[in-house]
């Protein structure tokens, strides 16, 4: 049996946004899964069909346990904090939670004979590329905390690989977007700093205005463009990056994007044409701090290392389901109480 020869995945931040789709993903694909979360920003609702331990990635007792009783091989790890302009300003909360965290992962993962980490990296990992593209070979160079608190996550993945038994793949995250297609659970994150569910709070009346930081870029209207990937494409990454780990795959960093982007403006054209064409209330502000003009995937790599394809790739389907995510839920954390 499947579950028996492969034990379970443990999925840290399993309640947050992308980790609750990937989750779902694998349940689906007969998985057993146990979700750590200490739900400061995830939530219980999100959690379908897997067992939820509420608790911190880096609690090294709790997670030795976890890792024992339940038979854990795979680890797919999603627990980090994620605002940019938050990791400008207080970096070592980046650092401590993120670098930190993770550390002790891995300490756990290799002391309770873990074969296989998914790690959720980032784009943020390549700061400014020269001509706004990048591959996994371009050069890492992060221009904020969480960009370097993810790179140096990376460094301890390899290290660790180098020198023991376990297998990795690093997923390095362009702009996720959009919502389970068919609207079990969404992106629900408070304080959200993502441009599709920002703009789909708006469009919902959940908040008053969008703000464009930054409209001289050297970009086609002057805003910043972003390769924007689907919520479940992204998840479909996860699961085959296990099944290639499992087939015997070597460990390996993949971008995960379309290979192309779109501006702030055209986002926010999009969620008006999904919005019966009501325009946002906009606001033009200055640039921010570790915001680079463009960021865009080469993605060849991840069809052919996992013949992954995506389905999603579509602005007017991503932005439709944030949209409807939007409308037909209002989930609310103890943190916006």
């Amino acid at each position: 049996m499947k579950q028996s020869e492969n034990g379970s995945v443990l999925v840290t931040g399993g309640a947050g946004y992308i980790g609750s789709h990937v989750a779902r993903m694998l349940t689906a694909n007969g998985e057993r899964v146990i979700v750590l979360d200490n739900l400061s920003k995830g939530f219980r609702e999100a959690v379908l069909d897997a067992e939820l331990v509420v608790g911190d990635v880096g609690d090294h007792e709790l997670v030795s346990e976890l890792l024992a009783d339940h038979d854990v091989r795979a680890v797919m790890h999603f627990a980090a904090h994620t605002v940019v302009p938050e990791s400008v300003s207080n970096p070592l909360k980046y650092y401590r939670n993120n670098t930190c965290g993770t550390r002790s992962l891995l300490e756990c993962c290799e002391r309770g004979g873990v074969r296989h980490v998914v790690f959720s990296s980032t784009a943020a990992v390549y700061g400014m590329p020269a001509n706004g593209i990048a591959s996994e070979d371009s050069p890492t160079a992060p221009i904020n905390a969480y960009g370097t608190s993810k790179l140096m996550s990376e460094w301890m993945l390899r290290d660790l690989a180098a020198a023991s038994g376990l297998t990795y793949t690093a997923l390095r995250y362009f702009n996720v977007a959009g919502t389970d297609p068919e609207g079990r659970i969404g992106q629900s994150t408070p304080g959200a700093t993502l441009l599709t569910k920002v703009a789909c709070e708006v469009a919902t009346g959940k908040r008053d205005k969008i703000m464009i930081f930054g409209t001289d870029y050297d970009t086609p209207d002057g805003t910043g463009v972003r390769d924007y990937i689907h919520v479940d494409d992204l998840a479909d990454a996860h699961v085959k990056a296990l099944e290639y780990m499992r087939r015997g795959g070597e460990s390996v960093t993949l971008n995960c994007g379309y290979g192309h982007g779109y501006s702030v403006r055209e986002l926010i054209a999009a969620v008006e044409r999904a919005n019966d064409g009501v325009r946002l209330n906009v606001e033009e502000a200055p640039r921010r701090a570790g915001d680079p003009p463009s960021l865009i995937a080469k993605a060849e790599r991840i069809r052919d290392v996992l013949g992954w394809q995506p389905r999603h790739d579509d602005l007017d389907f991503i932005v439709g389901t944030a949209l409807q995510w939007e409308r037909n839920n209002d989930w609310r954390h103890p943190s916006e109480a």
